[in-house]
């Protein structure tokens, strides 16, 4: 499991610039002017994970496979885009169908790039999206409630708990506030997360700055950590245009680029640590000769989950997890070193994998 985020924002405010650097295509136009991806783009990127290389060395690993995450460039929404204006109703479905939003915001200022709404001001442009995004649930929502009456009416349980969730999402958004500010017990998540409200999903704002403001960013960043911060989401800066260089350089010249620049890491970096604490997201490894590889799982997963991610027969066979924490693995020497030193544990169906562990499962056949 990865996960898949959703690229959203104005018209040209550098969205298919950011994708086609993050993904290292030019699969998405980047043009200036609106609407200019008329289909979503989709495109995979490897985690960057240091780790994955350390482990594949002790090991003696063959081949690497570092964990990917998915990324879809969705065209630029507009106001009314709930009613369908501009492109709205088409691409509000393709949000529908990611884990995540990332709002890129512009947050840099030049003449010779039109703004759709003539001026420069991302926590404007952050309102106008939500907005959007809170009508079309609310519109979704009212129309589901009808529809749920006459079960309701029948004495369909299912339907009474649906109706119950969907009401605490309307009288959030009616109350302004999107749907992910509603507080969901643990017994209800997995029916929230089925209704696929657009404004219940995580969200994280990229602010897309000016070259020079690549490493503290501006004052446009600022005004959009300080919104981030107070609604609980996330917020990360980078420059789109830099992004776009670093995906053209060799390992080698991307590392002074950077150096030359103040920046310790790509953006993608910190986009994917941004996203992966947006969802709660872990990742575990496992290795041998013929392959090391970094797999995603969500915070809280229990071992025969994990395993699951591998193989849905290794979850519904699932014996026992030989388990080494990242930092034994490392210091130890690999398995034989952790295993002779007591580091290597049994851990049954009931652990609760962590961040960095090393793994190898057990199955029925």
């Amino acid at each position: 499991m990865g996960f898949r985020c959703g690229i959203v924002g104005l018209p040209n405010v550098g969205k298919s610039t950011l994708f086609n650097a993050l993904t290292r295509t030019a699969a998405a136009q980047a043009a200036n002017f609106p609407f200019c991806t008329i289909e979503p783009n989709v495109g995979e990127v490897s985690v960057p994970d240091p780790r994955l290389q350390k482990i594949a060395d002790i090991a003696k690993s063959a081949s690497v496979i570092p964990a990917r995450l998915t990324f879809v460039d969705i065209a630029g929404l507009v106001k009314g885009a709930s009613k369908g204006e501009g492109l709205g109703n088409q691409f509000l479905a393709n949000i529908r169908e990611t884990d995540a939003i990332a709002h890129v915001l512009r947050c840099f200022e030049d003449d010779d790039i039109t703004h759709v709404e003539g001026r420069v001001n991302p926590v404007e442009d952050a309102s106008v999206i939500e907005t959007e995004l809170m009508l079309a649930d609310l519109e979704s929502i009212e129309k589901r409630l009808q529809n749920l009456s006459r079960k309701i009416r029948g004495g369909d349980k299912e339907a009474v708990e649906q109706e119950r969730l969907l009401k605490m999402a309307q009288e959030a958004i009616e109350d302004d506030r999107p749907a992910r500010t509603v507080e969901i017990a643990d017994d209800d998540a997995r029916n929230w997360k089925i209704l696929g409200l657009l404004s219940a999903k995580p969200v994280l704002y990229v602010c897309n700055v000016e070259e020079d403001s690549a490493s503290d960013g501006n004052a446009h960043s600022a005004a959009v950590s300080e919104l981030a911060a107070g609604q609980g989401a996330a917020s990360v800066v980078i420059s789109a245009a830099i992004e776009e260089e670093i995906s053209q350089l060799s390992d080698e010249d991307r590392a002074e680029f950077l150096s030359d620049l103040g920046l310790e890491e790509p953006g993608l970096d910190r986009l994917i640590k941004a996203g992966y604490g947006l969802l709660r997201l872990r990742t575990y490894f496992t290795a041998g000769p013929k392959e090391a590889r970094a797999w995603t799982i969500p915070a809280g997963a229990r071992a025969p989950q994990a395993a699951g991610v591998i193989h849905g027969d290794f979850e519904a066979k699932f014996i026992r997890a030989e388990t080494i924490g990242y930092d034994d693995y490392v210091t130890l020497g690999g398995e034989q070193g952790a295993k002779e030193a007591g580091k290597m544990r049994a851990e049954g169906k009931g652990y609760e994998v962590l961040d960095g562990d090393v793994l190898h499962f057990l199955h029925g056949g």
